[in-house]
């Protein structure tokens, strides 16, 4: 549902196995933690995303919300995917605009923005892992340059090992900052470090 399988190129081929990348796209993570949000909902709640034209691209936003119950009641700017989307109490809106947060909301009365990165899950090559090593440093560092009030700041990427691993050393300086670090599994769990 929120894994996206690709065939790499032919250098990376061998570095997967089945010979089929499996992507874990950002507007997929977004997802996954807005769901993931609204569940701790202790009742009527909204997440707003806002997703880049890449995501959207990369990832049908409107087929995710569809399938998990939601839908659509007012259209937001000129994509076929903005918009906002309702199931019961939760109301998630996809609004395309940068520099926002990838996901914001307030829940049980704490506001929540965090930012998110994804990435190909499946792969030992050098290349793949470290762009989800770099993507943990960076989401850091946009958090870090919020301002911090109230707000809980959290970094959003896929579960690898290798993600997992360099989380853990960040962890306790993160948190000093007050940044949390969460991971999604391929199923749409999330776990925070």
């Amino acid at each position: 549902m929120y894994v996206t399988r690709y065939d790499p190129p032919k250098a990376r081929v061998r570095y997967v196995d089945d010979g089929i990348e499996l992507k874990f796209t950002e507007a997929a993570v977004m997802l996954a933690f807005a769901f993931h949000l609204l569940e701790q909902s202790e009742g009527e709640a909204e997440v707003f995303i806002h997703p880049d034209g890449e995501h959207a691209k990369l990832f049908d936003i409107s087929d995710l919300l569809v399938r998990r119950g939601f839908h659509k009641t007012a259209s937001i700017g000129k994509t076929n995917y903005g918009g906002r989307y309702v199931r019961d109490l939760h109301t998630i809106t996809v609004n395309p605009t940068s520099g926002l947060g990838d996901v914001v909301a307030i829940i049980n009365g704490q506001r929540i923005v965090a930012e998110c990165k994804g990435g190909t899950v499946n792969s030992s090559h050098p290349g793949q892992k470290s762009r989800l090593r770099r993507g943990l440093s960076e989401l850091i560092g946009q958090l870090m340059i919020l301002p911090k009030g109230d707000e809980r700041q959290i970094a959003v990427l896929p579960h690898t090992t290798e993600v997992q691993r360099q989380a853990l050393k960040m962890k306790d300086r993160c948190l000093s900052a007050g940044i949390e670090i969460a991971l999604v599994q391929q199923d749409g769990a999330v776990n925070f470090i």
